[in-house]
Order: C-alpha cells, then structure tokens, then sequence
C-alpha cells in the first residue's frame, strides 16, 4: 500500500507574530511533498534520512504522549530496520515545513488512535497541535506544532491565537491580473538562530510595543481583509506590514533582497513579507498586477502560488 502525501505549507500571515498572540494563517502548498517509503538505502539521501529517522525514533522512545495520541514506536523501528526513509522534495531551510511534513506522515502511519482530517472537531485541533508541538519540538527548539497540523490537515487553517486554531476556506482563485507568489533568496535559512533573534529583540520593551500596536494589528487586518476578499485594506494594510517588516526584522530578511524589497515600497508594484522564519529561503510576494511586478522582479526565481 503506498503511504499518502504530505504537502508542505505556506504560513501567508503571522510568522514571528503568532509567537506573540497574533492571528496566523496558513496554506498547504501541494508543489512540495514528501511521503514514507521503503528501499535498500543505496544512495546517500534515503541512508541519510534513515539514520536521521533512527536518531529520531530515540527521542519518541522518550516523549510520554496521552494514551490516544500515542505511537506505535516498536513498529516504527522495525520498520526503520526494514529500511524506512522520509522521500520528499521539500527543501530544508526555506520556511515551507519540511520537518512539519516528516512529523505529519509519521504520525498518520503510526498512531494507535487514527484521527480523520475532516472530522476533527475545533477542540481536537488544539490537541492534536499541542501534540505536534511536543513531537516536531525535536528538530528546533521549541514547536508550536502549527506546521505539522497543516500538513496533516492538508486544508488552510486560521490561527486565532496561541490556544486557538480552526478549518478555514479561502476564497476561490480567480484569472485575474493579481497574484501571490515566492521568490527564491536562493539561500537557506535556519530557523533556530531566526527565531533566536526575534526573542533577543523581544527583550526591548519598544519592539514588544510596536510589535502589539503595529505589526500584530496590520497582520490581523490582512488576514481578515483576505478572507472577506476586501482587496483594497488588504494592499492597504500589507504596505504598511511590509514597511514595518523592513524595518523591524531587518536580521531576517535575506541581504541579497532588500534592495527589491524596497524597490516594491516605493514603486507600490508589488510588497514583500517574510515566508515562515526568513533568513533566506522563500520570501512572499503580492502584486495587483504579476506581469509588471515579474519584470522588475527579473532574475529571480518566482513560484506563483495563488491568483486573484
């Protein structure tokens, strides 16, 4: 039987500020998967991701679950013997979860309590995250466990606040002129040092303040803009995010971009957003009009993921 696809994710709004209480939504983003296989491990990558699910299954061997949410870690072992590796093209590094959808497959496979996407209850979800949080808590620091219930999910989830995650539907793409899309910094980021950054800088009582009266207000009123499909606060609020971003997240935002990042500012033809921690990786773009943001864009490497 072949093991299902896990899909990697888009966090659109609330990167660093769901840390904060901020609302946060998020996208499957189904050009990136990875799923569970077998094989004899001839070449580095599968022995590599083996040794690394080896490694892994220690720390489950560890991690005390409530009874429902428990793993059958024996059977993950022997099948980690067998030759179990995590194929998957999700790059490491460019903020689209990759590690969410390796914690997301594994638990789907192994759980004792088998869980149905689509008939998760809203307090369910919240388990099930903290859940996640403890298992994906292995790979950097501390999870909030948001990226592996997405890909588990596989369906846009609106984050609330800290406590509180639910489905969600987007609105409908449409042919339009518009278009979100990403760019590639074409260097990795790593989420540990980012995140290590974002906390030092919480320290200083004036970023915690502009951080609750301005970033966490625009993003809100971005999310809720773009699920009402209000196209008009939307740009409105996401000039003024972007801004705040450029100044504030400075550290985060990949060198080779900021001259563009501005360019989108002052031209008002596109604006540019963090893609999960930044550092490099992905950033996210939305423009009116792609055709014209393409052009000033040229020598990139774009990624539309959504039209409007």
């Amino acid at each position: 039987m072949n093991n299902p696809l896990f899909y990697a994710k888009i966090l659109l709004f609330g990167e660093y500020g769901i840390i904060e209480d901020s609302q946060g939504l998020t996208l499957p983003y189904s050009f990136y998967k990875g799923t569970l296989k077998f094989s004899d491990l001839d070449n580095d990558f599968e022995k590599k991701s083996n040794q690394s699910l080896k490694k892994y299954s220690n720390y489950l061997s560890d991690l005390e679950l409530p009874a429902e949410y428990n793993l059958d870690v024996k059977s993950f072992k022997n099948d980690i013997a067998k030759g179990l590796f995590f194929d998957s093209n999700i790059p490491q590094g460019y903020g689209v979860g990759s590690s969410g959808a390796l914690v997301a497959a594994i638990f789907e496979k192994y759980s004792l309590v088998k869980k149905n996407p689509e008939t998760i209850s809203k307090d369910e979800l919240k388990d099930l995250k903290f859940i996640f949080g403890q298992l994906e808590s292995y790979f950097h620091g501390k999870s909030s466990g948001i990226d592996p219930l997405i890909c588990f999910m596989n369906l846009p989830i609106l984050i609330e606040s800290k406590e509180s995650v639910d489905k969600v539907s987007i609105p409908k793409e449409e042919l339009g002129k518009g278009a979100i899309f990403l760019i590639d910094s074409g260097i990795t980021g790593e989420t540990g040092p980012m995140i290590q950054i974002f906390f030092e800088k919480l320290k200083n009582e004036g970023f915690r303040k502009t951080l609750k009266e301005e970033f966490i207000r625009y993003n809100n009123a971005c999310i809720d803009a773009f699920l009402k499909k209000d196209m008009n606060p939307f740009f409105r609020n996401l000039k003024k995010l972007s801004v705040w971003a450029y100044e504030h997240f400075r550290p985060m935002i990949p060198e080779n971009l900021f001259n563009v990042w501005k360019k989108g500012l002052d031209s008002n033809a596109y604006y540019l957003k963090l893609c999960g921690s930044g550092g490099g990786g992905y950033i996210l773009g939305f423009a009116k009009d792609y055709a014209k943001a393409e052009k000033m864009l040229e020598g990139f490497h774009k990624e539309v993921i959504y039209r409007f």
